[in-house]
């Protein structure tokens, strides 16, 4: 049996101060989203990688296991998180 992956979505802001999770979103549709913004401009994946760096520490996995799956340039992000299952992410993250 493969290892779990859970898909997680982000709204991602940039030059937002400081490396921090402000908790969960719902966007239009009702979905939800964590909410997260990091110091890192948004230049040449610096963001990205701010944001890879920040949720594999709070989520106690190593970097290696969150992949960004889409929205590279894009504000929603999609990342998908190796060895954890989706009831984890609620778990491991802060309440909505």
């Amino acid at each position: 049996m493969a290892d779990p992956v859970a898909s997680l979505a982000v709204r991602l802001t940039p030059r937002g101060g400081r490396d921090q999770i402000d908790g969960w979103i719902q966007d239009a549709d009702g979905r939800p989203m964590l909410k997260v913004r990091v110091a890192a401009p948004p230049l040449e994946g610096e963001a990205n990688a701010a944001l890879i760096r920040l949720l594999a520490k709070a989520l106690g996995v190593p970097r290696s296991a969150v992949t960004l799956a889409a929205g590279d340039t894009a504000r929603i992000k999609r990342l998908d998180i190796a060895g954890l299952a989706p009831a984890d992410l609620t778990a491991r993250l802060p309440p909505a």
